[in-house]
């Protein structure tokens, strides 16, 4: 399991940056396949940083007989809620990731495959008849949900797949109707694993980096507000906070001026090929510059270089998703 925590080196920094800001990060995560018993996950090469994320595998069938089957990557789950921030890298696209895949050096053609939700019902159908986008957030949806007719609405409000969002968009005070229905992505397509044979594959996308413009769980000189949640979920261990207490120390206000990212990657998906386990798993984790601090949990994890940390494993088990937390500084001289 994941127990160890690794930590990065302290960069002091000068210019505040505190607001109560928040974007949430999209967990994000591997392959799923259709069936199980017949192909293991023989390798895994995992590599994470805030820009991209990269995965190679290697899959084998481990029976004489070729194995067809249907091969899913679920895209996040997206929540229209106006009161929630999501971290999306491409908000104009249904690949808001960029999601690209290759079978044994060839880029495969994935299909999508879209439905939306509210209140645990599919209701995809319901926009489609009203020519509702079923990506919740952007001009296109605001500019549909204003033609609605005034009984649809009405509906709508009542099932929970709209709300009424009243703000000030600098002329007065207005109130719109805002989407509040889940949105359900995933890409699959059909891949065939020849009888006794390795098929390599590989995909990349750009991950959802959540955060915070200072951080949430040290303010007033101490540990405190998510302090307790980022402990268990980060590993923050007594280098790392001391790192942070240090920051404080440097500013005259007793704030470290860092802000934070988050990555989340679903690793426990892993576990659902042939034998439950992962043969060999390598995991690199970029900081993605020298003055960032970073904090996982992990086993047997090594500093590599100066902003990527190494764990590897044979027959590997992922009992527990992959949460990482970067601390950036806030000065225009910060990395990250």
């Amino acid at each position: 399991m994941f127990r160890s925590v690794v930590t990065a080196a302290l960069a002091l920094c000068a210019a505040p940056a505190f607001a109560n800001d928040s974007v949430a990060e999209l967990g994000t995560g591997g392959l799923i396949l259709s069936r199980s018993d017949a192909v293991a996950m023989e390798s895994e090469n995992l590599f994470i940083s805030a820009d991209k994320v990269t995965v190679d595998y290697v899959f084998r069938n481990n029976t004489d007989k070729d194995v067809d089957a249907i091969v899913a990557f679920p895209m996040p789950d997206i929540e229209g809620d106006p009161n929630e921030m999501p971290a999306i890298p491409d908000d104009q696209s249904d690949n808001f990731l960029g999601f690209e895949v290759t079978i044994d050096g060839v880029a495969a053609k994935p299909q999508l495959e879209q439905k939306v939700f509210a209140l645990g019902i599919d209701i995809s159908a319901d926009l489609k008849a009203q020519n509702v986008p079923f990506y919740p957030f952007g001009d296109a949806a605001k500019a549909a949900l204003a033609k609605l007719p005034p009984a649809v609405a009405d509906d709508w409000v009542n099932r929970g797949i709209i709300i009424q969002d009243t703000s000030d968009d600098g002329s007065g005070m207005k109130t719109v109707y805002a989407p509040f229905w889940q949105l359900r992505s995933t890409y699959w397509w059909r891949s065939t694993f020849p009888a006794n044979k390795a098929v390599r594959v590989a995909h990349h996308y750009k991950p959802s980096v959540g955060g915070t413009s200072s951080l949430s769980f040290f303010h007033d000189g101490q540990f405190q507000g998510q302090y307790g949640a980022y402990k268990t979920r980060y590993c923050m261990d007594d280098t790392f906070e001391n790192a942070v207490r240090k920051a404080a120390k440097a500013d005259p206000d007793g704030n470290p001026k860092y802000f934070e990212n988050r990555i989340a990657y679903i690793l426990t998906t892993g576990g659902n090929w042939a034998s439950g386990s992962i043969g060999k798993f390598k995991l690199t984790i970029d900081k993605g510059d020298p003055k960032n601090l970073v904090s996982f949990c992990g086993d047997n994890v090594r500093k590599v270089g100066p902003t990527t940390f190494e764990m590897t494993a044979d027959d590997f088990y992922p009992e527990r998703d992959i949460d990482i937390l970067l601390l950036e500084p806030s000065d225009s001289e910060g990395g990250g």
